[in-house]
């Protein structure tokens, strides 16, 4: 089977749907993101005392 044949249905399918939810919020999502790393930034600084 070639990639090209097995990728064709997924491109189709995925111009049909659009690839958008209606529930997720780009800068809720992007927003949760970041302050998820925030913290676990500062939990790793927090356990990395001996620098």
């Amino acid at each position: 089977m070639m990639l090209t044949s097995a990728a064709a249905p997924l491109i189709s399918l995925a111009a049909e749907e659009g690839g958008h939810h209606d529930s997720l919020n780009p800068a809720v999502t992007g927003g949760a993101a970041f302050i998820i790393l925030l913290l676990l930034l500062w939990i790793t600084t927090r356990f990395n005392r001996d620098r």
